[in-house]
């Protein structure tokens, strides 16, 4: 259980996207900042469908060490793009 208390120390990580994560190889905080807010956001998407952009905005936040509320508006623009990409 310690890879889960890893992970949710990490800003906007809570349980769940925690063992969302976990379930798609991502067991630590390095893990995730290896692949990326994106690649993560991807792999989650094979188990859930209803992954959200708050979601993807979370897991940016994550890897920079900040609430995803404070990340960079142009950062945000970016992450809006894929994430629509992402639904077409």
């Amino acid at each position: 259980m310690t890879q889960t208390i890893a992970l949710t120390q990490l800003p906007n990580i809570g349980k769940v996207v925690s063992e969302k994560l976990i379930q798609v190889g991502i067991t630590t905080p390095e893990e995730l900042a290896a692949i990326g807010s994106k690649q993560a956001f991807i792999r989650i998407q094979t188990i859930d469908k209803t992954a959200c952009f708050c979601m993807l905005q979370g897991l940016e936040g994550a890897i920079q060490g900040v609430r995803w509320h404070n990340l960079p508006k142009q950062e945000k623009e970016e992450l809006k793009q894929f994430f629509h990409m992402r639904k077409i």
